[in-house]
C-alpha cells in the first residue's frame, strides 16, 4: 500500500455491522510512500499514527475511492 499526503483512506469495521473510519492522511513516515501513516479521522480531534491492514482502501478523493460520493 502506497499513499501521498491528502489521500484518504477508508477502514471497514471488523464485524459486521461494525464501525467504517473515514480520515485523510496528514504525513507518510514510511519510505516511498509506504506506513506509517498519521491520519486526521472524521470526528476525531486528534490525529493517530496508522498502520494499515488488508480492510484498508487508500485513494484520491472524487478520483478513484469507490467509497467517496461523487
Amino acid at each position: 500500500m502506497y499513499a501521498h499526503v491528502g489521500d484518504h483512506i477508508h477502514v471497514n469495521g471488523r464485524t459486521v455491522g461494525g464501525p467504517v473510519r473515514d480520515g485523510t492522511i496528514i504525513e507518510v513516515r514510511g519510505d516511498n510512500g509506504a506506513p506509517p501513516y498519521v491520519v486526521d479521522w472524521a470526528g476525531s480531534q486528534m490525529p493517530a499514527l496508522v498502520y494499515p491492514g488488508p480492510d484498508a482502501q487508500v485513494g484520491r478523493l472524487a478520483v478513484d475511492v469507490p467509497w467517496a460520493a461523487q
